[in-house]
Formats: structure tokens, C-alpha cells, sequence
């Protein structure tokens, strides 16, 4: 069994009204949805976490030179703007992973149309690199490596 992160983008799909626009009736339809998958998938022992982020505007960045933090609101990289929230599921394949990150995008949105948002799936890894031939194996992966 392989676990997968199920990242939610922050922007709407082809619909862009943002939620706090949609109706009360299509806000807890698109809760009520997201609400039964999650008992779907801890009934399945699929669902490990899954949580909700605060807005970008709320977001931070850190950086250190060892001594004090310097956090700033920005420049931010595209994580802060497509980030809302995650699932992590543990499945026995990738398929499957891509099965339930497609029910995620088909949550209901405005007049109870699917909003196709864009989810994000990546395989977590199962232990970081420890050293350097195992951080270029990573790398590689990446397409970082040289």
C-alpha cells in the first residue's frame, strides 16, 4: 500500500464564481458531498488525514540564516495559491489514488454542477533521503538532478 496526497487547488474549475457567492443550499451540498466521501473512505480504511487550510491571505513565509526568522507575506510560489486543503489516502494503487482525487473534483458547486476543480496527486514517500546517493536517486525523480 502506497500513500498519496489529494491536494485540493484553491481555484475554482471552469465555473470561477467564488463560493461566497454561491447560495446556502449549494454551500452545504458541496460540504455534505466532500462529508459522505471522507465516511466512504474511513469506512474503506483508505483515509489517513485530511484537512482544510486557511485562505492564501493568511499565508507565511519563513526563512532563517540559523538565527532569528524573518516571515514575510510573500512573494509567494504558486503552492500558496493553489493549496485549500488535503486528503492523504493510503491505497493499494496509484489508480485508485486518481479514482478518488476524480470524485474530489466532481464536488458540487454552483447549481450543483461538478467544479471540476483541479486536484493535485503525489505520492508521499515512505522515508526522506539519508544520504547523498539517496538524495540524488530523489532528485532524479524531480528533475532536479543534474
Amino acid at each position: 500500500m502506497a500513500k498519496y496526497l489529494i491536494g485540493v487547488d484553491f481555484q475554482a474549475g471552469p465555473d470561477e464564481t467564488p463560493m461566497s457567492e454561491w447560495g446556502p443550499a449549494e454551500v452545504q451540498a458541496h460540504l455534505d458531498y466532500y462529508g459522505a466521501l471522507n465516511d466512504e473512505l474511513v469506512a474503506s480504511g483508505e483515509l489517513v488525514d485530511t484537512t482544510i487550510l486557511t485562505g492564501p491571505d493568511l499565508a507565511k513565509i519563513v526563512t532563517s540564516d540559523g538565527g532569528a526568522p524573518v516571515v514575510t507575506d510573500g512573494p509567494f510560489q504558486e503552492f500558496k495559491e493553489w493549496l485549500a486543503g488535503y486528503q492523504i489516502v493510503e491505497v493499494d494503487t496509484e489508480e485508485r489514488a486518481l479514482e478518488i482525487a476524480a470524485r474530489v473534483s466532481a464536488v458540487p458547486g454552483r447549481g450543483g454542477r461538478p467544479t471540476q476543480q483541479p486536484i493535485h496527486v503525489r505520492q508521499i514517500m515512505e522515508q526522506a533521503p539519508a544520504d547523498t546517493e539517496q538524495m540524488d536517486a530523489f532528485l532524479r525523480t524531480t528533475g532536479a538532478a543534474g
